[in-house]
This record gives structure tokens, sequence and C-alpha cells, in this order.
């Protein structure tokens, strides 16, 4: 640990679909955010943690900020803005363009609110020509005073060891908060409910995938210490919903189980034997208790 550690909580914030999860997955160097190409991916407040000689950074990764439609949406907006006043730099990741539309309008409105110095991340410089960089970065000038503007690309890791940098600068000294082999606070049942809740939004169709959770009913490794049993189960809204997730013959769901099984033993180094069932709770996104069960408590915000 050298003399000058730095340590500090960062966030990540930005619209559904910028790349918040893909940009802490490649930072870290680790898979623990779900991704997909899919909005509102992210549910939870999820801490991953980066350690080098030159201190410890704690992300935290927030649900996108966009207008709510239920209470599983106003949950996951307060969260994200709870989360702006107790953090040390806030990251606002966008994309290149030359619009800038109400949703980004939106956010640097919450961001006025703020003393936290905000590091604007322009993402997916990997798709635009380099000389157009600086006028995006202009654009986005008019609408907050920034901290710092840093271009990458988090798909390919363009430029993130100068945002790691970048960060450092508005970091104090300060204490390691994680052992310096810890990469994330979140319990493996979490994170393998995520994984295949993750494969579930990969295979299935853009109407069912926001209406569904997942939730581990067992975990537990078997005597001989070599076979991981999980059963799990995807709960979703409607009946017509259940039949598209099961398949034809249980096709669908046996892809989303090898889909899960693949990435949780690459991850876990064990071998898995995974079972998934499908369950039907109407309206689960509108129930306080329902919320609750599936890991989302307002009360824990």
């Amino acid at each position: 640990m050298s003399e000058n550690f730095k340590s500090g909580f960062v966030t990540l914030i930005g619209r559904p679909n910028v790349g918040k999860s893909t940009l802490m997955n490649q930072l870290i160097g680790q898979k623990i955010a779900i991704t997909s190409n899919k909005p509102q991916t992210t549910r939870n407040r999820i801490q991953t943690v980066y350690t080098c000689e030159e201190g410890q950074i704690v992300f935290v990764d927030t649900p996108g900020i966009h207008k709510a439609k239920n209470k599983l949406g106003e949950y996951m907006v307060n969260v994200a803005e709870q989360t702006l006043k107790e953090v040390d730099v806030v990251l606002w990741l966008v994309e290149p363009t030359d619009f800038i539309g109400a949703g980004e309008r939106h956010i640097a409105e919450q961001l006025m609110n703020v003393k936290t110095p905000v590091i604007l991340v322009i993402n997916k410089v990997d798709t635009i020509k380099k000389e157009e960089i600086l006028r995006f970065i202009d654009n986005y000038r008019k609408i907050y005073d920034f901290a710092e503007i840093v271009p990458v690309s988090a798909l390919k890791g363009t430029n993130t060891k100068d945002l790691i940098d970048t960060i450092f600068r508005y970091l104090s000294e300060g204490p390691m908060f994680y052992d310096e082999d810890t990469v994330t606070d979140q319990p493996m049942r979490q994170i393998v409910a995520e994984l295949i809740r993750e494969k579930a939004l990969k295979c299935l169709n853009d109407e069912i995938p926001h209406g569904i959770a997942v939730y581990i009913d067992q975990m537990k490794e078997r005597k001989s210490g070599d076979i991981i049993d999980i059963d799990a189960t995807i709960v979703c809204e409607r009946d017509s919903h259940k039949g598209i997730i099961i398949g034809k013959q249980g096709a669908m769901l046996k892809k989303i189980g090898s889909a899960a099984r693949y990435e949780i033993e690459r991850m876990m180094e064990i071998k898995i034997n995974l079972k998934l069932w499908v369950k039907v709770r109407k309206e689960w996104r509108d129930s306080d208790l329902q919320l609750k069960n599936f890991g989302y408590n307002p009360n824990s915000i």
C-alpha cells in the first residue's frame, strides 16, 4: 500500500442502455454486472471494487435514471438519485451525439442539486470518427459544468486507464474499504440470479424481459465438493409469458438454462447442476411485498 493511498466511492449514472455495466465490468476486469441491449437491465445498486497501488475505488452501479412508470421504476430512480449525494465522484456516461434529449437534460437537472464533482464519460467512441469527438464534447459542455470530460470505449477498453487516473485526481487519501482481492459486495446468490436474468433477457422477446425477476430457491454444494446444485425460479407477470419462457417442449427454458449454467460455471470454476422453474406473479412490479421478496426493498435505500 503506497503512503498516499487514496480511496473513495464513485457512482456511474446515465440513461438506460448507455453501457454503464459494460464499463464497470471493463474497469474491474471481471464480469459482475449483467449486460444486455435492453433498457433497465440493472435494478439494484451493485458495488464493485477496483484496487491498485495508488488506491481503491468502490464503484456503485445504479439503475438508469428515467421517468418511472410503476413502483419498481420509482424504486430504481430513487436508488439512483439517492446515490448521487453519497459518493465522492459521479461518472455520467453518455453516447456520442449531437442531439441532447429530454432524458439527458433531466439528469443534468438532478445534478444541479449535487455538490459532487461530475466527470462526463462519452462512451462508444469506437463508433465515431476521432475528429467528431470535440464537437460532442462542446455540445455537452453547454448543459453542465463538468469537472472533466473523458471519451472512452467500454466495449474495447479504450482510454479506461485514463479514466481511472482522472478519478483518482478527485479522491482524497483514505483507508482501504475492502481487501485487495475483493471485486464485489454482491452475495453469490444474487450474482447467480442476475446471470440467469441476463440470459433470459438475451433469449426472450422485447415485451417480456421487463416483467421478469429471478430468485434462487436453493444453492448447495454436494458432499463430494465437485458440483453445486442450484434451483432457481423465473417469475413473470402473465400466463402467456410463462408459455413463451418455457417454449415449445421446454426448448426456451433449456436454452436459457444452458447459457446461464455455462456463465456460472466459468465464474465459480466448478460444475453446476441448474434447475429452472417458471411462476406467474401478476403485477409483481407494483406490489411492495413482491418487490421486497425479489430483493428490491425501498426501505433499504
